[in-house]
């Protein structure tokens, strides 16, 4: 998501991160001092300097490129070869190119983005969220519709039509998808050979896993507060095995946190910190996928985008490097999987509009997304496209042979402060875990009040 919102791939030693993260309250910095009335004019005329700073070179695209050339604005730069890979390739199909420019500024991006949407100094086009977030950027009213781009991919089978309803607002569709994500349990198949055990098809043999290997000395999972943001992966997980349904329904506002099986889903994952699975909570991903290569750590949950970084630490697919998609824990419950998408978004102001809209004419197509997607070693929403590696491969072949229900991912759920407040929430519980109903009290009557603010500015 690193302090950032975004999604996708980081650089090799860096998890993808949400944006906007905050270090749990238990690991916060004392408060600053009060500061002095003349000391705030200093420190305000300074934060406006960098802001406008930050603002131009976001927009640098004001003027416009080239012809030929349309800029997109993305938050990450372990994303900008994949984006130059992806800009060649179309300008084999389109004759033109993409070019990737970068904002660094992690905190302000997202700031920065919807700022400019309201001047006529707006990049030609965005990498984005999808879900909510999108849709929140939807209503401002200045990015572009693409239904019919999108109509046109599903027609030529160049994109899984389930996918839709994340990058849709009122049933229109306002960003094409740049990756697809599985999460998924990464593991060492030659240490789950040693100790006798193969990948588990349910959620019984999962649990029988991690017995086996917390008796063998190693480490059963990996669970993690590290960085504020993966603290909501647990929950997910285990909520969207439980009852798919139910999480479905949560994570749109039509159920309450404060439902049963909310909390059978957290005394679940309690029982896993009695018996003594997880890793230490500041273990971080890239630290957590070293430990697994080496035989440490024995599962590794996270997206598929892990896969540069366990390539990286020396993971080799087939030989110390498998995932499995975890089993479902109510085998009568239809099967599922928790995915994240980016949203490669065109503006409705951008200087180079004509040819944004011609970029998003062709993004899916088979050689784009084959450039892209095997540049940043990750899946690929459009189903044409050969996997990057064997064990994306085989994953998407489960997901599609299988016709797994797509989840989106619950960064990506719900109104983006209320997911802001209960990620928080749930790094607390992982950092207390006994305090199961008071946490979901608490997210309760967080989510009450977004989702009344959400529905009545819909109503505008």
């Amino acid at each position: 998501m690193s302090g950032r919102r975004h999604p996708g791939p980081r650089t090799p030693d860096e998890p993808s991160a949400p944006s906007g993260q905050r270090v749990p309250s238990a690991h916060r910095s004392p408060a600053v001092p009060p500061v002095s009335p003349d000391r705030r004019t200093v420190l305000l005329t300074a934060a406006t300097a960098v802001t406008t700073g930050v603002l131009a070179a976001a927009c640098g695209t004001a003027e416009g490129r080239p012809p030929g050339e349309v800029a997109v604005l993305g938050d990450s730069p372990a994303w900008e070869k994949p984006m130059a890979a992806a800009g060649a390739a179309m300008r084999t199909v389109a004759a033109l190119r993409m070019v990737p420019e970068v904002n660094p500024s992690l905190e302000s991006f997202e700031q920065v983005v919807k700022s400019s949407l309201r001047t006529s100094r707006t990049p030609d086009m965005l990498k984005y969220w999808s879900g909510y977030r999108l849709r929140d950027l939807a209503r401002t009213g200045g990015i572009e519709d693409l239904t019919r781009q999108w109509d046109r991919a599903v027609a030529k089978g160049w994109v899984d039509a389930s996918l839709r309803e994340a990058f849709t607002y009122r049933r229109r569709v306002y960003g094409l998808p740049m990756n697809l994500a599985y999460w998924v349990f990464f593991y060492n198949p030659q240490v789950f050979r040693e100790h006798r055990l193969k990948a588990p098809e349910t959620w019984d043999a999962f649990l029988a896993a991690c017995t086996r290997l917390k008796k063998s000395g190693v480490t059963p999972l990996h669970g993690t507060a590290d960085g504020r943001w993966p603290s909501f992966i647990w929950f997910q997980e285990i909520l969207s095995r439980q009852d798919p349904v139910f999480y479905d329904d949560l994570m749109n506002g039509r159920e309450r946190y404060t439902d049963a099986r909310a909390e059978r889903a957290l005394r679940t994952l309690a029982s896993f910190f009695d018996k003594d699975w997880f890793t230490p909570m500041d273990m971080n991903h890239p630290d957590a996928a070293a430990a697994m290569l080496h035989g440490e750590v024995g599962m590794v949950p996270c997206g598929t985008w892990l896969g540069s970084t366990l390539a990286g630490a020396g993971g080799e697919p087939g030989k110390n490097l498998g995932a499995f998609v975890l089993p479902m824990a109510d085998p009568k419950a239809r099967p599922a999987v928790i995915f994240e998408s980016s949203a490669l978004v065109a503006t409705v102001k951008g200087p180079d509009r004509t040819e944004a809209l011609q970029a998003t004419r062709s993004w899916l197509h088979p050689a784009v997304m084959k450039a892209f997607s095997h540049t940043l070693q990750d899946g690929c929403p459009n189903p044409r496209v050969a996997a990057a590696n064997p064990v994306i491969g085989s994953l998407a072949a489960k997901v599609r042979g299988d016709k797994l229900w797509l989840l989106n991912r619950f960064w990506e759920q719900g109104p983006p402060e209320l997911v802001e407040a209960t990620v928080d929430d749930l790094a607390g519980f992982l950092l207390n875990p006994s305090s199961a109903r008071e946490t979901l009290r608490t997210m309760q009557g967080r989510a009450d009040e977004a989702w009344r603010v959400w529905r009545e500015a819909e109503k505008t």
